[in-house]
């Protein structure tokens, strides 16, 4: 496998550790897909996990302008989901520290654990396992730079857009793999529901 892995090799990794599942989903919004993705359960496996962590850091060095700030540069989590591929793209990369946010109750704003300081002007990656939404990205980016941070570029092991997806400008963005699975906004509009389907309820 190369150093940076194909669309087709990250795809089958997934499916091989159980991260990448087919069938008929319901994710707690109400919207009906046709693929789970839960990248958690492949980056168990520590070789795999290796693999990727190292693909996703090449592909962030190969910005020259990122490349060059990398001794002083923060990797963030947007919760803590993320944080495996975090610290695998950190330490790849040999950045600086890694650090997350995180939120007490749901319906609470994000934010630093105690002692999670930024300093002005830091230059910061944010980094998580999947881009769906982008809401979490989008809500620590904003956190970050309230801060005095100064956000240079996403990293996802997997970019899978939804049809409401955040828009993060010009700011670069590093993926290894983009998925298109199926969304339906409900389970009235739902093909699969209408022919007789059943779904598995998940938990993101």
């Amino acid at each position: 496998m190369e150093l940076v892995p194909t669309q087709d090799d990250v795809v089958a990794l997934l499916r091989r550790t159980g991260g990448l599942r087919e069938g008929h989903f319901e994710y707690p919004g109400g919207q009906h897909i046709t693929e789970y993705l839960q990248v958690a359960l492949t980056m168990r496996d520590y070789e795999v996990a290796k693999v990727l962590s190292v693909g996703l850091s090449r592909k962030v060095r190969a910005n020259t302008e990122i490349r060059a700030m990398i001794p002083e540069l923060s990797v963030v989590a947007p919760a803590t989901g993320g944080l495996p591929v975090a610290y695998g793209v950190c330490e790849a990369l040999r950045a600086k520290q890694v650090y997350w946010a995180e939120r007490e109750n749901d319906g609470e704003p994000l934010h630093f654990r105690q002692y999670l300081e930024l300093q002005p002007g830091e230059k910061v990656l944010l980094v998580d396992d999947i881009l769906r939404t982008g809401r979490k990205l989008a809500e620590v980016k904003t956190l970050v730079e309230q801060r005095g941070g100064v956000v240079v570029g996403l990293a996802t092991v997997v970019y899978q857009p939804n049809p409401n997806c955040e828009n993060f400008g010009s700011l670069p963005l590093y993926y290894l793999a983009q998925l298109d699975g199926k969304y339906f906004a409900s389970a009235a509009t739902c093909e699969l529901c209408r022919s007789g389907v059943p779904f598995d309820k998940v938990r993101l």
